[in-house]
C-alpha cells in the first residue's frame, strides 16, 4: 500500500482499516499497532497520534457514519410530519440506517461494528455513543408512541429496546452475507424489518 500523503488521508485510512478489523475480530481483540500495520502506515504510533485512545477511535468511526444517517433521518421526519400511521414512523427508524448501509456498497463493515457498540459491555460502560438519544430520534420515538395509546410507558420502553436489537442484529447478519456488487438487498431488509416491527409494537401486552 502507498503511504498517505496528508494527515486527512492517514486519518481516513486508519478509520477504514479499524472499522473493518473491529467488525471482523472485535474492538478489544485488535491493537493500535495492528491497525497501523494493516493500514500500511509504517508508523506504529500513527493511531495514537491521530486519535489518542482506542475509545476516541471508536467514537470517530461511529460519528463518521452517524452524521449522514442523521441527515437522512431529518428528511424522513420532515416527510412524515403530522402522520398518525405507525408504519410511517417505523420507516423513519429503519430507512435512514438501511439507506446508509446501501450507500456503503457491497463491501461494508459498519453494521457489524454497531453490533459491538450495543452488545459489548466494556463499550457500553464507556458510553462512547448515545444510541437512540439524538433529538430527532426522541421526536421519532414520541410520534411512534402516539400511534400506540393502549401500551403503558414500561411496555413501550421494552419494545423500543427489542426494536433496536432486532434492527442492529438483522442488519449485521445481512451485511455479513451481502451479495457481491449488489446493495438492492437493503430495500428487502428494510421492508422485512418494518413489517416485523409493526407486529412487535401492535402485539397485545399481557398483564
Amino acid at each position: 500500500m502507498t503511504r498517505s500523503k496528508t494527515p486527512e488521508d492517514t486519518r481516513a485510512r486508519i478509520l477504514e482499516t479499524a472499522e473493518r478489523m473491529f467488525a471482523e475480530h472485535g474492538v478489544f481483540s485488535v491493537s493500535n499497532r495492528q491497525i497501523s500495520d494493516e493500514a500500511g502506515l509504517g508508523n506504529n504510533t500513527a493511531v495514537s497520534y491521530h486519535f489518542g485512545s482506542k475509545a476516541e477511535l471508536v467514537r470517530a468511526i461511529y460519528l463518521r457514519h452517524s452524521e449522514p444517517v442523521e441527515r437522512m433521518r431529518e428528511k424522513a421526519v420532515a416527510e412524515h410530519a403530522g402522520s398518525t400511521e405507525l408504519r410511517d414512523w417505523l420507516a423513519c427508524v429503519v430507512l435512514p440506517y438501511t439507506h446508509h448501509l446501501a450507500s456503503l456498497g457491497s463491501n461494508s463493515w459498519y453494521a457489524r461494528f454497531v453490533v459491538q457498540l450495543m452488545t459489548e459491555p466494556k463499550l457500553r460502560e464507556l458510553d462512547l455513543v448515545d444510541m437512540g438519544q439524538t433529538p430527532l430520534q426522541h421526536t421519532i420515538t414520541d410520534e411512534l408512541h402516539r400511534c400506540l395509546p393502549g401500551l403503558t410507558p414500561e411496555v413501550l420502553a421494552e419494545r423500543d429496546e427489542m426494536a433496536r436489537a432486532l434492527i442492529v442484529h438483522m442488519c449485521a447478519r445481512r451485511e455479513q452475507n451481502l451479495p457481491e456488487n449488489s446493495t438492492d438487498i437493503w430495500d428487502v431488509v428494510a421492508t422485512g424489518l418494518i413489517d416485523a416491527l409493526a407486529g412487535l409494537y401492535l402485539a397485545p401486552a399481557s398483564r
